[in-house]
């Protein structure tokens, strides 16, 4: 055989050869599961896990994957996981926006959910201290919400990204922070107080199935100005950030990794028409903390009575 034929024999070897490589690295690639973040708390887990059953019943294979709020930004960076379907702004803006002007993740688009995340105290506290929820209040009534032996109030958080000890040294709060380790610590701590109409201030948020089981109301801090986490002049303590409370009407979100978004258009664009709004939150979250559903009973519950919204959420990617 000359050898201009067997050069050219090599190369369409080699252009075959390469074709099948990427043919099957794009085979894999779009067969790859849809790795779903699930955090610690009710409504996440049970709507990350409608949402896998809802791509499961396109074909999809789905993943969950557990991870703390503060790890799940490394994961959807750097193609470890695909979606998250609970992004608070109140506890995670800093790390969506970073993320977002890296343009490492997808924003997918907001929840009809208007959310606030604060310390809360129950309605029957106010019989002792008549002045709260004023922020001011606080130190009248720290020994109210102290163990036995200090008269420093007790403040108990979760274990999420919050700027609470900041905002106890800026508005010289008279109070310490115990962080709990999930919010199954949070509900025990409340339940414990509330049966003994006990004081306790405690982190809480809404939309929450707390809301329709138990009465109280959350702490008016100033209110939230972009400027009181970065200009330590704006509000009352000229020196330290932070003297301010949370958004009281913040955006809730899901987001996508850049991965799933060059792979699948269905599973993406399914996720952006998702949306619910803060009743419908309440409710699912409702399903496992107070009727006792498991997690995965309870998306199946939620499926079987909701067919027709959830069937509208798919995209016409999919068909």
């Amino acid at each position: 055989m000359p050898r201009i034929n067997l050069i050219l024999l090599s190369f369409v070897f080699f252009v075959c050869s390469l074709s099948a490589q990427n043919s099957t690295n794009q085979i894999q690639k779009e067969h790859q599961p849809i790795r779903i973040i699930t955090n610690n708390w009710a409504s996440q887990k049970v709507i990350s896990h409608i949402v896998g059953n809802i791509y499961q019943q396109l074909g999809f294979e789905v993943s969950y994957l557990e991870l703390p709020t503060e790890g799940q930004w490394f994961a959807l960076k750097y193609n470890k996981a695909d979606i998250q379907v609970e992004v608070w702004e109140g506890s995670m803006a800093d790390k969506y926006y970073q993320l977002k002007e890296e343009n490492s993740i997808i924003d997918a688009g907001s929840h009809n959910a208007k959310t606030r995340e604060e310390w809360w105290f129950p309605s029957y506290v106010k019989a002792q201290c008549p002045n709260l929820p004023k922020w001011t209040a606080l130190n009248e009534c720290a020994a109210l919400f102290s163990d036995e032996n200090s008269n420093r109030g007790i403040y108990y958080a979760g274990p999420w990204e919050k700027p609470d000890r900041a905002r106890i040294r800026a508005l010289k709060l008279n109070f310490k922070l115990i962080t709990l380790n999930s919010s199954d610590e949070l509900w025990v701590k409340l339940t414990e107080a509330y049966t003994q109409k006990k004081p306790i201030l405690l982190f809480n948020w809404t939309p929450n199935w707390v809301n329709a089981k138990y009465q109280g109301e959350f702490i008016e801090f100033p209110d939230y100005d972009i400027e009181c986490e970065t200009v330590p002049e704006w509000g009352v303590n000229k020196v330290f950030l932070y003297d301010c409370g949370n958004p009281k009407s913040a955006w809730l979100k899901k987001i996508a990794s850049r991965s799933l978004a060059e792979r699948n258009s269905c599973a993406l664009n399914t996720l952006k028409n998702v949306n619910l709004n803060n009743s419908q939150f309440e409710e699912i979250a409702a399903l496992v903390m107070i009727k006792g559903l498991t997690i995965e009973k309870a998306a199946k519950y939620w499926l079987s009575e909701n067919q027709s919204l959830w069937r509208s959420w798919i995209s016409k990617d999919c068909q």
